[in-house]
């Protein structure tokens, strides 16, 4: 954490009103960093962070939806005339597409019936969501003398996983927009790994595992503090750090 030490350390987790990211948010905080809350709603958002001052962390709201690239720039703009830079950014807000429900539910999602429209919202979140606010971000974390990204990813976009019938997830409804979505974003995460690595940004996906949360109805065996612990430990990198890798807490995680 030494690269932290001269400046303030700004991190910005969007989705982070609830769940995962929220969980990252107080671990974050925890670790004296500026936390950014990002979050659709500004009530919930402001909630959040004023929870997060309460308990002794220095929390801020900025609201930002990821589909709509007018916040990201406006949440850019209100960073930059802050605080002038950004150190961390995390791109955790996700959808499945199939609301609030459990993956063995997830029936909406068999390729041969799956509703095109429901494909083209979940990439708008999952995929051309976090490309439009890491583009908003990027000046403000060349500005870091640590810039890290992380992407929050799943096991269900790795294609050794899925692709094997006897593997974990071989039990599931075959998943035509969530899973297709997060093995985009990690197509995405070493494409900005190749570009960016020259300019000392660390970018990776993080794996979080199965954890309860709303958005898979409250299903999961992890809770959201162990599920955000990937988050945390590949935004505080060294210098000697992977980039565009994928990671699990218990290490890589196969492509």
């Amino acid at each position: 954490m030494t690269e932290y030490a001269t400046h303030q350390t700004i991190a910005l987790i969007t989705g982070a009103n609830k769940g995962i990211g929220r969980a990252a948010a107080e671990q974050l905080a925890a670790l004296g960093m500026t936390v950014l809350v990002s979050a659709r709603d500004p009530r919930r958002g402001e909630d959040a962070a004023t929870a997060l001052r309460a308990a002794g962390g220095n929390a801020h709201a900025v609201v930002l939806d990821v589909t709509d690239q007018a916040t990201a720039r406006m949440a850019a703009q209100q960073i930059e005339e802050r605080f002038g830079h950004l150190d961390v950014l995390i791109n955790n807000a996700g959808i499945t597409g199939s609301g609030q429900v459990s993956p063995e539910g997830a029936h909406d999602q068999v390729p041969s019936s799956v509703d095109l429209d429901m494909v083209r919202a979940v990439f708008e979140t999952n995929v051309f969501g976090v490309i439009a606010v890491t583009n908003a971000m990027l000046p403000l974390l060349r500005r870091s003398p640590a810039p890290r990204i992380v992407n929050v990813s799943s096991a269900a976009g790795s294609l050794t996983i899925t692709s094997d019938p006897d593997g974990p997830l071989a039990a599931l409804p075959t998943s035509a927009a969530y899973t297709p979505s997060k093995a985009a974003l990690n197509a995405v995460t070493v494409q900005y790994a190749n570009e960016l690595r020259k300019n000392g940004i660390l970018i990776n996906a993080a794996d979080p595992g199965y954890v309860d949360t709303e958005i898979n109805d409250h299903s999961g065996y992890l809770t959201v503090a162990q599920g955000a612990a990937v988050l945390v430990r590949l935004a505080t990198l060294g210098a000697d750090g992977p980039t565009g890798g994928f990671f699990s807490e218990d290490g890589p995680v196969p492509w």
